[in-house]
């Protein structure tokens, strides 16, 4: 028994139609950073893969701004503790 499907009744269904003004992602791979905050606003990136042009910089602003506090962070925590007096006077 023989199974027999005509051509028009296979590929009914239209593919859609490419939109070439469609946002498209870029697929542009994002390497961790060992940062949490770094790598949070690296992330955000991606957005941009499902905006159009126009929606780019706020995206971008955003990440600016988070990535500069991050890095205002890094400057804000304290160090190893400043040695006092002069290393002459240390006792040995």
């Amino acid at each position: 028994m023989s199974e027999s499907v005509s051509e028009a009744e296979i590929g009914t269904e239209e593919a859609p139609a490419y939109d070439s003004a469609a946002p498209a992602p870029l697929n542009v791979p994002r390497a961790p950073t060992g940062n949490a905050d770094v790598d949070a606003q690296l992330d955000r990136l991606a957005d941009t893969d499902h905006l159009a042009t126009e929606g780019h910089v706020e995206v971008y602003e955003d990440v600016h701004r988070g990535l500069r506090d991050a890095l205002t962070a890094l400057d804000a925590r304290p160090g190893p503790p400043v040695p006092t007096g002069h290393p002459a006077a240390a006792p040995r």
